[in-house]
């Protein structure tokens, strides 16, 4: 069997690209290796669209959530995707902490965010009465998304255009071979083994994506492709709905290993708190909340939510990045490559794809579009 573009991993970031390159190319394979679409980093997280505050000027973080975040909500009105610009106060809680906020509206500035406005104590208050803050900094173009129903758009979109997506295949081995095409080799659950040929190949494998590249004959170290693993814990808060009407954010962390344990809602009002960043050097996939991480949150939440009682807090879910730092490297940016420098033309890598991965889906797909029209048609 012979594919012209093969796309690893049904997470939210292939599915756009699915969802984008089908209009065009036709013969597109989209292989998973779970039972189905956005079981790993795309479900588990805050379903936040982020405005591209945080990220350092020029970086593809900051470029492509600014651009996703616009492409995001066209789409979301065109396909009545359910979200809310529900809006994102991030608040200093000592004095010490106003400065930061005022080098956080900088860099939004510098990234081509501005809309943000600096909010005094008293109007911190009026915006959110449960909060504490000696001032905030507000973002009115952050917001919540269902991250499923948008999956479920890009798979509709694919499918209409023929993309043929497949569960429960994993990618063991990609070979190049003497016709500048790439053998693909996959097993599946009962251990058979197949193989076939594409001529193009998108690696959007997400916790995979650096073993994937490392199969291929790239030196993951050396180019610096290998991921670490962070895993994020969430509580929810056992408060009435609506109690807080917009995201609550701490200033983030240095190096921004995480943005701090924060207050987040969903959809249906219900607020959760998270996540945390615990470095798990073993990679070990564990999903599982420890309801001994009660203190941790509380300490950290209660510093902006002083009415908040430890026992109203209960284990929620978790999740775990793939970056491509470890603890005590300074912040490192998206991976997206082509890599025909490398001798494997027709190859596009996206490795250490965390935050902001959702808000810039729909860009991520359009910049790998640009990327694949560069080299020569098929």
């Amino acid at each position: 069997m012979e594919i012209e573009t093969t796309i690893i991993g049904a997470g939210v970031i292939g599915l756009a690209i699915a969802a984008q390159l089908s209009e065009k190319d036709k013969n597109i394979l989209l292989i998973e290796r779970n039972t189905t679409f956005g079981e790993e980093i795309s479900s588990r997280n805050s379903e936040v669209i982020h405005a591209g505050i945080y990220y350092p000027k020029d970086s593809l973080k900051a470029k492509l959530c600014v651009e996703g975040n616009r492409h995001l909500r066209l789409l979301c009105k065109k396909k009545r995707i359910p979200h809310r610009m529900c809006g994102k106060l991030i608040v200093a809680t000592r004095d010490e902490e106003i400065s930061q906020l005022e080098a956080l509206a900088i860099r939004a500035r510098d990234n081509g965010v501005n809309d943000l406005v600096l909010k005094s104590k008293e109007e911190c208050q009026q915006l959110e009465p449960q909060v504490q803050a000696k001032a905030g900094l507000y973002s009115p173009s952050t917001g919540i998304i269902d991250s499923r129903r948008l999956m479920r758009q890009f798979i509709a979109q694919a499918k209409r255009n023929g993309v043929n997506l497949v569960y429960q295949t994993q990618v063991t081995k990609v070979e190049k071979t003497g016709s500048s095409k790439y053998k693909i080799e996959v097993v599946y659950p009962d251990g058979k083994k197949d193989s076939f040929t594409t001529s193009r190949l998108i690696n959007a494998a997400g916790m995979n994506a650096d073993k994937i590249a490392e199969t291929m004959g790239i030196d993951i170290d050396q180019c610096g492709y290998r991921q670490h693993f962070w895993k994020g814990e969430y509580f929810s808060i056992e408060w009435p709905k609506d109690q807080l009407k917009h995201l609550v954010y701490p200033v983030p962390e240095p190096q921004i290993t995480g943005l701090g344990v924060h207050a987040t809602i969903d959809l249906s009002g219900r607020i959760k708190l998270g996540p945390n960043a615990r470095y798990m050097p073993d990679h070990n996939i564990d999903y599982a909340v420890d309801p001994g991480g009660r203190d941790e949150f509380f300490n950290a939440a209660r510093i902006y939510l002083p009415t908040l009682k430890k026992e109203e807090l209960a284990p929620e879910m978790a999740g775990i990045r793939p970056k491509l730092q470890q603890p005590g490297d300074p912040v490192k940016d998206f991976i997206i490559n082509e890599e025909s420098p490398k001798g494997l033309p027709g190859v596009v890598n996206l490795v250490g794809i965390e935050s902001p991965g959702l808000t810039s889906s729909i860009a991520i797909a359009r910049y790998v579009k640009k990327l694949i029209d560069k080299q020569a048609p098929i």
